[in-house]
């Protein structure tokens, strides 16, 4: 690794030779390694002595090349021993995958700690989303999403009762438990965008207010039409990609 950062820092070297020409452009070398994958998610960096003696860069300029990538989520240091590629999670928007499929599929492990789980009549504003007749049934869940022991999103779910009539079934999964009942989601619609965190999303996610965070809005469909699933989700800004795969016609 360090013949690889070192070759892409010379690489991207200039006539400059300002500190802050420096800094910033170790600190794109960081990040094209990582986008290559050859800095790997949880891979241990050299220390601050050692890549300045490997670039010939003060360590100055190298705490200034850190702290920025730490900054924005690249990189986290943990005192005592030292410094490393943040694990980010991936989730693809091609396909129809839960939370925890996609945390297992990466040998991750996911828990999830209920808020709220409660059976009440519908509103005016939940039949809307779940297209559910006045006075049906729903179930309503405020989950916090966490991968070992670290928050990492918080979830607002309704599902139309009928279609779960067991609300405690939902342990991990709930794509899980309304498998059981064949009622597993088809399709989906789902609407991305960046916000800032509120005051109550904030505290679960153990943020500072006000961190950049995706707001992630999903309505699931069974294949007849009918919807299965209304959630609104907040997902950790440093810690979470979402990735779709495009091809032309």
């Amino acid at each position: 690794m360090q013949k690889a950062l070192a070759d892409e820092y010379q690489r991207l070297q200039t006539g400059e030779s300002t500190r802050a020409v420096a800094y910033l452009r170790l600190r794109r070398a960081l990040q094209n390694l990582m986008d290559a994958g050859v800095l790997k998610p949880g891979q241990a960096l050299p220390s601050e002595r050692d890549l300045a003696s490997l670039l010939s860069l003060s360590r100055v300029t190298i705490r200034k090349a850190l702290a920025g990538l730490i900054e924005s989520g690249l990189l986290v240091q943990r005192q005592g021993a030292g410094t490393f590629v943040a694990e980010r999670i991936l989730r693809q928007f091609s396909r129809l995958t839960s939370f925890t499929d996609d945390l297992r599929e990466r040998g991750l492990n996911p828990q999830v700690r209920f808020l709220e789980r409660s059976v009440g009549e519908v509103t005016p504003e939940e039949s809307m989303a779940l297209n559910l007749s006045p006075g049906s049934g729903v179930v309503r869940m405020y989950r916090l999403r966490h991968v070992d022991g670290s928050p990492i999103a918080i979830e607002r779910t309704l599902v139309p009762y009928s279609l779960l009539p067991d609300p405690d079934s939902v342990t991990t999964s709930l794509y899980e438990a309304l498998d059981a009942y064949g009622n597993r989601p088809k399709r989906a619609l789902q609407r991305l965008r960046a916000v800032a965190l509120d005051e109550e999303a904030a505290k679960h996610l153990e943020l500072p207010v006000g961190s950049p965070g995706l707001l992630v809005e999903r309505r699931a469909f069974l294949e007849d039409g009918r919807v299965v699933e209304s959630t609104r989700s907040y997902y950790r800004g440093d810690a979470y990609d979402f990735v779709a795969e495009l091809q032309s016609d």
